[in-house]
Order: C-alpha cells, then structure tokens, then sequence
C-alpha cells in the first residue's frame, strides 16, 4: 500500500499545524476582519473534522488488533492440533495427560484420546523432572515404541478456581535415524594403537636360539588372534602398530585390555613371561594427531613401568593393568650419554638450581646433593631450592649446611625465586609432577629444565623437558645421580657428606636394600662406599627419639586390617608428622599376611596419606584416583580440605576399585 507524502507531513504533531493557522488568523484581523474570520471558521472546520476522524481510525485500528489477536490464537491453536510434532500437555506434579495431538496419539499406538491417562501408562521411562527443575530440554532421550525421540517442553501456571497448577507442553522430536547415523559415525572412528614387547631381550637371551622362532610364532598368533577386528602391522622386532576402529575398542575398554594378562602365558623357556606395553590414541582430528597421542601412550606406559595399556584421549590418560612388579632395563651406556648431556648443559647454564618435591625427604635432598658436586665441578655455584621448615631430611641438612662448599647453597624457594635469571638450568629431582615441586614458579620461569626421577608417571608431568633421565625400574633418584656421578666427577670430587647423603637416599627408599633393589643398586651403592660413606654415619641419620617412637607405635595401635591383608591406620588426632606416618607404614608391612599398609592422619587442612607394599599389590594405582603418586611399593597422597573419616573411605573405595579391574 501506498502513502500519500503529503498526509505523512501532516502526521507529526498537529497542534503545532492548528497554532500557525491562528497566528496567521490573528495576523489577518488587522489587514481584513472578514479575512480574519473566514480564516477562524475554516480552522475551526479543520480542527473538528480531524478530531472526528481521528476518533475514527482509533476504532477501527482497536477492531482490527483484536481480528489479528483472535486469528493468532485461532492459527495457534489450529497449529498446535494439526502439527506433525507429537506434542503432549500433562501436569508435571502429578504426571497425568490433559491433552495431545493425533501425531503423539499415532507415536503411543493409542486410538482413543489420553485424558487423564498417566504419563507412565502412556509413555514409559518418560522424566517429568526436568521440567519441574525449569529445564527447556530432556537430558537424555526417550525411547518410545522402538523409536528415540529429543524432547522440549516448558512449564506454565494456569490459574483455576482459585488455586494454581502446573502446565507443561512437550514437543517430540523423532532422533532415531540421526542418532543410528551419530552411532555408525561414531564406531567408524579410526583408533590407533602402539604395541612394544617389553622384555625382548630378556626372552631372548632366555630362548635358545632354535626355540626363538617357535617362540615369537606363539607370541604374534596370540595377538592376531586379539587384534583380529582391525590391521596388526608388525613395525620393528619388537613393536607392532595396530588400527582399529572405535566399535572395537570399546570392548577393548569393557575388557580391560585382557591380552595384558592371557600375553603372559607366553614364556621363554617356562621361566620368563612375555609382557606387552600398549599405547592408545583415540578421539583426535586425523589419523596424525591419532599417532602422536598413541606414542605418548606408549611412552607413559614405558615410563610407568610397562606391562600395561596406557589411552590418551582428548581430556587426560587412561591406564589400564600395570600390576606386575618391574624388572630393571637400564644400560649403563644410557647411563653414560645422559651424564654426558647433562654435563654440557650446566656449562653453557649462567647459573645452576636444584629443586626436589615438596616435604621433601633423604632421597630427594641426597640426589640434590650428588648434582651440587656435579655443578661445582663444572665451576659454578649450585642453588638448592628448599623449605627447610617443611622437610623430613632436617638431620641430613644439619650435616650439610656447616660445610664450606654448601654456604649460600640451600635458599627457600621466595629467595630463589628473586634471584632467578634468564639462561638459568633447572634440574628437578626425584618428582616428575609440576604441582609437586617445591616451587611450581620457578618451574614456569626456566626455559631449560632436566629432571632425574625414578616414580611412575603419572597423569601430570613435566612436559619437553631439555634433558629428562627417568628410570621407574631404579630404587631411588640418589641411585640414578649416583650412576651420573660416575662419569661427571671422580671419585675424590663427592665429599664424604655427599656420598653419605646419596647412601641415605638410597637406603631410604630401597627400605635397607630390602625392596627393589636391583644390581645397579649394589653398584651405586658400592661407588658412594668407595667415595668416603660411612654406613654408621647413614644408619644415624635414621635415628629417632623416644617420643617419635611412641608416637609411631601409638599410630600402630589405630591400625585394623581391610580385607583380610590391607593394614589401615586412620589417626584423625593433631599432632602427627610425615616421618612418624611413613615409619609407621613400613611397621606395619612387618605384619604376617598384610601386603599394603596406608597411614592417614591430619596435615594443616588436609589429610596426608603414607603406603606401602611389599610389591604384590601396586599402592600407586591405589592413591592415583585421590590425587597421589609415587611407585608400586611407596606412594603418598595429600588431600586439601579434606577429614579424616572421608578419606578413609574413599581409600577403601579406591582399594575395592583396584582389586575389582
């Protein structure tokens, strides 16, 4: 429709139109008197005609908004009705029907009407929930007669006789054919996977050499006969790339990766079992991205300690197995060039800094110290970022600190922080988690870090690292240090505090070369005896007062036996600290019949966790889910904000976790 351009000049404002025509009226009384009239009168004409008509066009605007307003609810309700959405209205409080449309009535397979027919009757497994919680969606779909429907609704008050009531309106959406779609999508994904014997020169040094091929026969047709549902490719002699497809790797989950365990019935010579180390990447852009994640898997498996299966997805790792004890792989010729690449990086390093876990003990303050020599033996002044108030090494670094070599050396991790410049070497000793370091900034503000550990890898870890010499088959980080010590310094160089400290580290975590201890061990063992370690001065450093062994046995004495062979001691008393808890684990391990202990007891607003295990059961899976860390025989754990009670129950949960995979 077209608009006159004269009546829109017209439209703004009209009494601004009627002044003007009066002031021209009022003008013209002193020219003509009857011109001045005529000009009132036809104002006044103008002026009631366009009241007239203006009341006029009220009205029938008025009359048309409420035509337009009846046929909208006329189209509404004539939609709602002959819409081929299944739509539903019920009352979500008591989850009867009020009404629906022939489509919802056609969906239930019911001829006749729904009134006041029950939801549950007319459609089962139906949520109301959601819609009394204010949601505008179904969080999950809804089967009905075979088919899946997504399904919206929304909630109104009807007012009636005088009480309200609830009013929802459901619209089904038919998902079944795009979800079969998603479904054939989503099983057609390309998983890949990187499989490594682990102990292959141990099988065949085991094998005689006319037995080797019948040997790796049996070993490959058991894993044709696993990755039967995809493409098994073998790579080297002892690594396998297999691509499957995410329907059959799936049940690869629900079974737990159960080639892990039927892998060992293979053996060298019915002496040494074969084990396998697998790496997973699934849930990435294209097939690269795929490889990448799947050998990162496999490294986090090595680095763990093999013979299990490690899944790298989107969001974190996934591990599956790794319950058998660890056999030491280590050369001496790796041993070697790792020395030799460390010692070039702390001679092109401005400066050198050293840094353990947090609370740290013997063997991270003993590994600190091994590298100090190693420093100054490249000419520069080690740093050894620590916080002396929060250590379980305070008798070791009594017997430091007086030398003249460690003046300055030891600094709280604030100073070190200040004094921290670019071109500055990190070295991170035994911890190979960021959060767990004594000062994650530091950590951050080093472009050039090297870690030496010898814990299991967990979900977190320090990632590129310039140099990283990690060992989870070594008793301790103080005998990887050691075996560097061996060909950065001579003997002459380690001062007999040095040796004594590394000694202590080592016996500390081996329990007295009682646990994991392997050759190498005695090797390092012997090379810190050459250089000057008195065993009596080590076994001093052990000592403890007549209140710490009190307090050790009053934490015994709490203990009770979960399972039959699980010893927990829960003390939700102030009062206990991270030495006193760990002594008290390795008592309780001399128990007939316990094969874990866990000490709990209160850390500031925390929960502090000690394990231990004679190696049948792995307390390092144990304490992953809680947050902690460590190896298969020591681990611990530190829960923020939380009770004592609690953690002791998640413990136990976390236990039944692990004996049920």
């Amino acid at each position: 429709m077209k608009h006159n351009p004269s009546s829109r000049l017209l439209e703004p404002n009209m009494r601004l139109y009627f002044l003007f025509l009066l002031l021209f009226a009022g003008a013209a009384l002193f020219v003509s008197p009857g011109l001045a009239a005529l000009e009132l009168s036809a104002s006044a004409a103008l002026y009631f005609f366009f009241r007239r008509n203006s009341k006029q066009r009220r009205v029938r605007v008025l009359r048309y908004i409420d035509s337009l307003t009846g046929s909208v609810e006329t189209a509404g309700k004539s939609s709602l009705i002959n819409s081929p959405l299944p739509t539903m209205v019920l009352r979500p409080d008591t989850e009867e029907i009020i009404w629906s449309n022939e489509s919802f009535l056609q969906l239930t397979g019911v001829r006749e009407g729904l009134f006041e027919t029950s939801v549950r009757d007319a459609a089962p497994g139906f949520p109301v929930q959601w819609l009394l919680e204010g949601k505008r969606e179904c969080p999950e779909r809804v089967e009905l007669n075979g088919r899946r429907f997504r399904v919206f609704g929304s909630v109104v008050r009807a007012k009636g006789k005088g009480e309200q009531n609830l009013v929802a309106t459901t619209y089904w959406i038919d998902t079944t054919d795009a979800d079969a779609m998603r479904k054939l999508y989503e099983d057609n994904r390309t998983v890949v996977g990187l499989l490594v014997l682990d102990n292959y020169e141990d099988l065949m040094k085991a094998c005689p050499e006319a037995q080797r091929s019948a040997f790796l026969a049996k070993f490959e047709e058991k894993l044709n006969a696993w990755a039967s549902s995809g493409l098994l490719v073998r790579t080297q002699r002892d690594r396998y790339l297999y691509i499957f497809e995410q329907a059959w790797y799936e049940r690869l989950v629900e079974e737990k990766f159960s080639i892990l365990d039927s892998i060992h019935e293979v053996k060298a010579a019915d002496s040494i079992a074969a084990t396998l180390s697998i790496g997973i990447g699934v849930d990435a852009g294209n097939v690269a991205e795929l490889y990448k994640s799947a050998n990162v898997s496999l490294e986090m498996a090595l680095s763990r300690g093999g013979d299990q299966a490690v899944v790298r997805n989107k969001v974190d790792f996934e591990f599956y197995g790794g319950r058998s004890k660890t056999t030491e792989k280590r050369t001496k010729v790796k041993s070697r060039v790792m020395a030799t690449a460390l010692s070039e990086m702390m001679s092109d390093a401005k400066e050198v800094y050293v840094m353990g876990h947090r609370y740290s003990d013997m063997d991270a303050v003993g590994a600190a110290a091994g590298i100090c020599c190693a420093i100054r033996k490249r000419g520069k002044t080690p740093h050894v970022v620590i916080n002396a108030e929060q250590t379980a090494a305070k008798s070791l670094l009594d017997r430091l600190r007086p030398l003249p070599e460690y003046e300055g050396v030891f600094m709280n991790p604030d100073e070190a922080f200040l004094k921290l410049r670019p071109g500055a070497l990190l070295v991170v000793v035994d911890t190979n988690r960021p959060e767990m370091v004594e000062s994650p900034d530091i950590l951050e503000s080093c472009n050039r870090v090297a870690v030496i550990d010898h814990h299991r890898r967990a979900a977190t870890y320090i990632e590129n690292p310039a140099f990283s010499f990690h060992e989870p088959y070594a008793s301790s980080a103080s005998e990887l240090v050691t075996e560097l010590l061996q060909y950065m310094v001579n003997p002459d160089d380690l001062l007999k505090e040095e040796a004594e400290a590394l000694l202590a580290g080592i016996v500390l975590d081996t329990k007295h070369f009682a646990q994991r201890t392997g050759g190498r061990t005695f090797e390092a063992a012997a090379f810190l005896r050459r250089s000057g370690a008195d065993t009596e001065n080590v076994q001093k450093l052990f000592q403890s007062d007549l209140q710490a062994m009190i307090a050790r046995y009053g934490i015994i004495r709490q203990a009770e036996l979960y399972r039959g062979n699980m010893a927990i001691a829960a003390v939700d008393e102030d009062g206990v600290d991270r030495v006193t808890a760990a002594m008290a684990a390795d008592e309780l391990m001399t128990l007939k019949g316990v094969q874990a202990s866990f000490v709990l007891f209160r850390a500031g607003e925390g929960v502090q966790i000690s394990a231990r295990s004679m190696g049948e059961v792995n307390v390092q899976m144990i304490l992953e889910p809680l947050g902690g860390g460590g190896n298969s025989t020591v681990a611990g754990c530190r829960i923020d904000n939380g009770t004592v009670p609690v953690t002791q129950e998640r413990l136990m949960n976390s236990i039944d976790a692990y004996f049920e995979k």
